[in-house]
């Protein structure tokens, strides 16, 4: 076995188990990656996770497209064909693997694996992760590890190979990817990583638009779809807060409100932006109504009342201040 640390990646260790035939494959972007996968936790039993060969199936990626567990692709593009090798991955690497683990045992369950997204969107904390539904995924989600994942590369297929354009997912890799750009996106704002943050949450949303058209307006599965995108999108606002964009929040949230008026967290995001922009009648009605929405919220929108009164108390003692020196 060839131990190395692979180069320019901190945080990930390669042993080769089995050596792979012919040159490094040419990793294009929109190349198609088919491999098997089995993830072991890092104790003294290697723990497994999952394992792709139980499931009957490999997984793909498509190189370039980011929309599963971001290092496979940097631990993919290290490997020749028929390799098998083990790969030590610390927690900077494996954060949102409980998400992608939901989603791909919920697909081989045969059910909807973004069922949980609809139900994340709790006000009193916006970026917490409710259970995934599997014991052993809310604890590594609760306590992000090391993880260990060994990986055969079985296929490498260059676009012109293979059908699908690269850039048309399938509706299940839609629905697939959907959890897993939004809590990458959670992730990335936990650490102030506001700009990235906010292209995780485009890029769901992009996926999901393309899902809603094809289906009929204002039925079932059409206001599911509507549902999240809403949720994405006042994370997107979130973002929009943090780098200063008010007046672009005040949009989104306002053309959320004029097609869905009992969403609390649009108010109460919208609120903040009102208040950013002195819009002083205008944010204490949108707290108001998430009190009337939401009372369980009322801490939150007493807190924020008092911001807003302190910062006009400092806005009027500065316009005193710039006046007794004008006449002075």
């Amino acid at each position: 076995m060839d131990a190395a640390l692979l180069l320019n990646v901190e945080g990930i260790k390669k042993t080769i188990l089995h050596g792979g035939t012919g040159e490094l494959p040419n990793f294009i972007t929109g190349a198609r990656v088919t491999f098997h996968f089995r993830t072991l936790k890092c104790d003294e039993e290697r723990t497994v996770i999952d394992d792709s060969k139980q499931v009957g199936h490999p997984m793909h990626i498509i190189i370039g497209n980011m929309f599963k567990l971001e290092v496979w692709e940097i631990l993919l593009t290290s490997m020749r064909v028929s390799e098998v090798a083990e790969f030590w991955c610390d927690t900077i690497h494996t954060g949102v693997y409980p998400i992608l683990s939901r989603s791909l045992r919920q697909m081989a369950e045969g059910k909807d694996p973004t069922e949980w997204h609809v139900h994340t969107c709790g006000l009193a904390n916006m970026f917490a992760y409710h259970t995934l539904g599997y014991e052993d995924l809310d604890e590594l989600q609760k306590e992000p590890q090391p993880l260990i994942f060994v990986i055969e590369l079985l296929q490498v297929e260059a676009p012109s190979q293979y059908q699908r354009e690269t850039w048309n997912l399938s509706k299940d890799e839609k629905m697939q990817a959907v959890p897993i750009l939004h809590g990458e996106g959670n992730r990335l704002f936990k650490l102030g990583r506001y700009e990235e943050a906010s292209t995780k949450y485009q890029e769901a949303i992009v996926c999901l638009r393309n899902l809603q058209t094809k289906e009929k307006p204002w039925e079932v599965q059409w206001l599911k779809l509507e549902k999240m995108i809403n949720t994405l999108i006042l994370n997107y606002c979130q973002c929009l807060l943090k780098k200063g964009e008010y007046y672009e929040v005040l949009e989104h949230t306002s053309d959320i409100l004029r097609h869905h008026p009992g969403i609390a967290k649009a108010y109460y995001v919208r609120a903040r932006a009102h208040a950013e922009v002195w819009n002083e009648a205008e944010a204490k009605a949108d707290l108001e109504k998430v009190l009337e929405l939401e009372p369980s919220m009322r801490k939150v929108v007493r807190r924020e009342l008092r911001l807003l009164e302190n910062r006009l108390e400092e806005k009027r003692e500065e316009e005193r201040l710039r006046c007794r020196n004008m006449l002075g």
